[in-house]
């Protein structure tokens, strides 16, 4: 006869299996489901590291691209303005000995003071061109060839036209007049 004051807790013990075979198969099972959760768990985990390094990578380069976008579209600007450099040296140097000490010029040769100030703090850099120096075609354009100079092939006579370098990348090479020791009957007219 059944015992009427067992709870419900009491009889649901009672159909619990602890038989070893039953609780094996329980252990069995339940690592096995453990093991499958651990492996689901490690592929989420290295799903999300490679989504994490492909966006650090995103990042990483779309920043890339907008810096050399943005280097792109004030290297344009940087030109432009060496234009102007350029003008000032050609009015500096073509100034009149008249007008060497007037408070105008002095003006103007500080305006060209504070462009090259300017063009220094965005980077930009003069390459040097000096008489004398060996001619580099990777920062020189040779424009003409000077013989008769009594100086060793290839170096600079004269610098034309300054050039230019934007961090560690030429702009604009320097125009130069090259030292030649042959006189080349291709340059004389006939």
């Amino acid at each position: 006869m059944p015992d009427r004051h067992r709870t419900r807790a009491q009889e649901r013990a009672d159909e619990i299996d602890v038989s070893p075979t039953a609780l094996l198969t329980q252990i069995e099972t339940l690592t096995a489901e453990r093991d499958a959760a651990i492996s689901t768990a490690d592929e989420y985990l290295l799903a999300l590291q490679r989504e994490r390094a492909e966006f650090q990578n995103f990042k990483r380069r779309t920043t890339e691209e907008r810096m050399r976008d943005l280097g792109l579209a004030g290297e344009d600007l940087i030109r432009k303005v060496l234009t102007l450099a350029d003008d000032f040296d050609r009015a500096i140097d073509a100034r009149p000995a008249s007008i060497a000490e007037d408070p105008w010029f002095e003006g103007i040769a500080a305006i060209d003071r504070k462009l090259r100030v300017l063009l220094e703090s965005e980077g930009v850099t003069t390459i040097d061109a000096a008489p004398g120096r060996a001619f580099d075609p990777r920062e020189h354009e040779a424009i003409a060839n000077v013989p008769g100079t009594g100086r060793p092939d290839g170096e600079i006579v004269e610098e034309i036209r300054r050039g230019y370098r934007l961090r560690d990348r030429v702009i604009r090479p320097a125009l130069v007049a090259v030292a030649s020791t042959t006189n080349d009957t291709n340059d004389r007219p006939n």
